[in-house]
């Protein structure tokens, strides 16, 4: 009996074999017109480039950089080009440089790559470019052109790293709707303003200053009258104490902001804001602030009235909360929680807040945590990541783990509790271990809020066992609602 192979990828339509070339790296798709005579000018159909100089390394030669492995690099990302001469249109490209340049390597010199670069540039623009990702390492950037910013088509580009504009004559990006600068340090504040204004439909913001030592500060100020997703991640270097932060964002509809706090936040015009994700961070230590059960014998002490006050953290994000009052979904992380207590002078009622979701740390206090509850009086769902946190004399109670002091006085003075009058329905728990402060945490949710429908708890744990014995143990708790449901997910 015989049977036959056949080639079933070869006999595909051109156009579907374009589509998979392109879905490949492109140095294996370029490799595809050696085959046969049916794949020679198939690689013209490719619209989705990826050149990063660690494909023509040598194994030799990983991690270091060489002037051949270079040389490489330009030469095959050039023949790759003349291949797609008569290519009708190139959608992405992305480039990434430095994994084998060298400031050693005299036939690399700056304007010898910008020369081949620009050509590069201009080939993917004449061919209806819609996204451009560019990457460069340290002491591996160029001058980017000017053109760049005047492209037609392009609706997505990333700037990252070492690349560098001198100076932004003119911008205007007509159909630019995502705009992203990782660690793009080259790039003075009336550039940066230029491009802003420069692209009129822009949607999606990054921002990401993740280099200590040489930040751009663009996360400092963002205004837009277009952009619906703002993504801002900021560190700066410690001790560059900020002066101030400004958003302003009328079409605004979702933020994810990390930073250190500055020593005022304005944020201003945000009434399409809905959904917030918070990271701020303090610049320094909380710890001896707000005391806990080991601090009751130095409160005690004679020698504590002659204690010099301790100063104020630095830092206000009073107007960032009230900035953000309308939303219907926050998450705070544990050193926002942090922030929203030590630095902001009052709570604003947030009356539309459906959704709050904060997360959990051992050394981090929940002490804004019954400020914050009594001022969502509309809260449908609460989600907490862990419940251990470090045990402070301001959580009041919205803790179970009210040190002694603090609960004599609470219970002296018959404090209406935070939760009884929290209108939760959903209470999601995750990374729950089942130690005994999580227990008593779980107790004290079950027993004071009234008006709980559902509880969901995913167990920190992969034994069946163990699992079962959370489960009976949070089970047999006492509730203070009777439509309560608990679930294990």
């Amino acid at each position: 009996m015989k049977t036959f192979s056949r080639d079933l990828i070869s006999s595909l339509p051109d156009e579907l074999l374009g589509k998979i070339l392109s879905l490949v790296p492109t140095k294996e798709a370029a490799s595809t017109s050696i085959l046969s005579k049916r794949w020679k000018n198939l690689l013209c159909l490719v619209d989705s480039l990826c050149f990063d100089d660690s494909m023509v390394m040598y194994p030799n030669e990983e991690g270091v950089a060489t002037c051949g492995a270079a040389h490489r690099f330009l030469d095959f990302v050039d023949k790759t080009f003349a291949l797609l001469n008569n290519s009708p249109i190139i959608k992405i490209l992305s480039l990434s440089r430095g994994h084998v340049f060298s400031s050693r390597c005299h036939a690399c010199e700056h304007d010898h790559v910008k020369l081949r670069f620009d050509r590069w540039m201009w080939t993917a623009m004449e061919r209806g470019l819609l996204e451009l990702h560019l990457h460069a390492d340290p002491c591996c950037g160029i001058s980017l052109m000017q053109e760049l910013f005047t492209c037609k088509t392009l609706v997505k580009l990333t700037l990252s790293g070492d690349h560098f504009i001198e100076v932004l004559e003119r911008v205007f990006l007509p159909a630019l709707k995502s705009l992203s600068m990782l660690s793009f340090p080259d790039i003075n504040h009336p550039d940066y303003c230029r491009l802003i204004d420069g692209c009129p439909v822009l949607e999606d913001l990054f921002i990401s200053d993740a280099d200590p030592l040489n930040p751009s500060y663009c996360g400092q100020h963002v205004e837009s009258e277009t952009i619906k997703r703002l993504v801002v991640f900021v560190n700066l270097p410690k001790g560059d104490h900020p002066e101030d932060t400004y958003l302003r964002a009328p079409n605004l509809v979702q933020l994810d902001y990390s930073c250190y706090v500055s020593e005022v936040h304005w944020f201003v015009d945000l009434d399409s804001l809905v959904q917030v994700r918070l990271d701020l961070r303090l610049w320094e230590s909380t710890y001896d602030y707000d005391y806990d059960d080991d601090d009751e014998a130095a409160d005690d002490d004679e020698d504590s009235f002659h204690k010099k006050p301790k100063q104020a953290i630095f830092g206000d994000v009073s107007h960032l909360v009230a900035g953000i009052r309308n939303i219907t979904t926050l998450h705070l992380s544990p050193h926002s929680l942090e922030a929203f207590h030590f630095c902001c002078d009052s709570m604003p009622m947030f009356n539309n807040l459906l959704n709050l979701s904060i997360e959990s740390d051992k050394e981090k206090g929940w002490q804004v945590m019954p400020l914050l509850l009594n001022s969502c009086p509309n809260l449908h769902t609460l989600v907490i990541k862990g419940l251990v946190h470090r045990i402070t004399n301001r959580c009041g109670d919205a803790c179970a783990c009210i040190p002694k002091k603090q609960r004599k006085i609470l219970e002296e003075e018959k404090t209406l509790s935070c939760l009884w009058t929290c209108q939760v329905k959903v209470l999601e728990i995750s990374e729950y271990g089942g130690s005994f402060e999580e227990l008593k945490q779980m107790m004290h949710f079950l027993g004071k809020l009234e008006c709980l429908e559902t509880v969901k708890v995913r167990v920190n744990s992969d034994k069946d066992n163990q699992i079962e014995f959370l489960r009976v143990n949070l089970l047999t708790l006492p509730k203070a609602s009777s439509k309560c449901d608990i679930q294990f997910i």
